[in-house]
């Protein structure tokens, strides 16, 4: 299973952006993807998982302002941010799981190369 994450940027506090996260490969096989972010000198943290029958969870420090979205079965799935704060900067990543509804780093056993989003106050 191969990962391409895409739609980082840089925007104004309360700014919007939309990553993208294209997926190839044995996606039969995967049951969950998500989106993580690392900050500089943090570890990898949950952002938001979709399951492959639709269902979404989201970290409480992003939920009500980000929304994943998207297909499994159809290779797509987006991440949209509302509302950015400076706390939101990282590099995001999109990863792929076989297992349903896992939320640790460690369940993903497949990684995009990640995407830096910076968010001036």
């Amino acid at each position: 299973v191969q990962l391409q994450a895409s739609g980082g940027g840089s925007v104004q506090a309360g700014g919007s952006l939309r990553l993208s996260c294209v997926v190839s490969g044995r996606t039969y096989s995967i049951s969950t993807v998500g989106w993580f972010r690392q900050a500089p000198g943090k570890e990898r943290e949950f952002v938001a998982i979709i399951n492959w029958n639709g269902n979404t969870y989201y970290a409480d420090s992003v939920k009500g302002r980000f929304a994943i979205s998207g297909d499994i079965s159809k290779n797509t799935v987006s991440l949209l941010m509302n509302n950015l704060k400076p706390e939101d900067t990282a590099v995001y990543y999109c990863a792929a799981s076989r297992y349903n509804s896992r939320r640790r780093p460690e369940d993903f056993g497949s990684w995009g190369q990640g995407t830096q989003v910076t968010v001036s106050s």
